[in-house]
């Protein structure tokens, strides 16, 4: 611990439930260490305001490693903070200056409604890895793990586009609200490795009509990426595009031929 301490001015979003109104509220937080993460400044702020008596601030997180995903806030109008390529829980106060001003808000996407506070309902993220995040297997014993070849060049995209956590930043970040980077990274992960060709096509049509139920579309603003703490790049946007195409061509090729 360094010992140094920031006076803080936090502008916080309360909400008390999905259809109750929100409203800013105002704290002022002194004795914060430049050490802390923001969760752990956070922790603070709920630790005074429930020894005052008060309601302390809902937020999720969870691994506070930049793993999960749930540390999801919009700080002074950027999705996770002004630290690029950080989650939430990665951000340290040393990063901000004695006196400043923060201002605290939930992510903002009609598909994220609010449930309370900084929190909100990322159930869409789920309806889209139901509909085809996965690889079928046939029952029995697991394979070698060498058993498989695997280019280097395709384990190498897919582990960069697994990096992704579903924090939901991309979504937050987008004009349009749209999830093309989240759903092109989990689609990428399965679809570049030879154990999800067989799904491929089936997979790509299945996520993309499920994320175009829930989101707007993407037109390449590039702020997903800019915004991404695990900097998953937009050219998976591209790859999924592609297959996609390709999938509607192949499923009528399909079609034909059962008639």
């Amino acid at each position: 611990m360094t010992g140094k301490t920031l006076t803080l001015r936090l502008k916080v979003w309360r909400q008390d439930g999905p259809r109750a109104a929100g409203r800013f509220e105002e704290y002022d937080l002194p004795g914060i260490s430049v050490d802390m993460s923001f969760l752990e400044m956070l922790d603070v702020l709920n630790e005074r305001l429930n020894a005052d008596g008060h309601e302390p601030v809902a937020f999720e997180h969870d691994c506070r490693e930049g793993i999960c995903g749930s540390c999801s806030l919009m700080i002074n109008g950027m999705a996770h903070g002004p630290q690029k390529g950080t989650a939430t829980c990665q951000l340290h106060m040393r990063h901000y200056r004695d006196g400043d001003e923060i201002v605290i808000e939930p992510w903002r996407s009609s598909a994220f409604p609010i449930i309370k506070d900084l929190v909100v309902d990322r159930a869409p993220f789920d309806a889209i890895i139901q509909a085809g995040g996965y690889i079928s297997a046939p029952a029995g014993s697991a394979p070698d793990a060498n058993s498989v070849p695997i280019p280097k060049e395709a384990s190498d995209s897919a582990m960069d586009a697994a990096q992704c956590i579903g924090c939901g930043a991309c979504v937050a970040a987008c004009p349009n609200g749209a999830a093309n980077l989240f759903t092109s990274a989990k689609l990428a992960h399965l679809n570049l490795l030879p154990q999800g060709q067989a799904e491929r096509y089936s997979r790509t049509v299945a996520m993309v009509d499920t994320m175009e139920d829930h989101f707007g579309s993407c037109t390449n603003h590039g702020e997903c990426e800019a915004a991404c703490p695990k900097e998953i790049s937009i050219d998976f946007i591209a790859l999924m595009n592609r297959d996609y195409v390709k999938a509607q061509l192949f499923n009528r090729r399909l079609a034909g031929q059962r008639r």
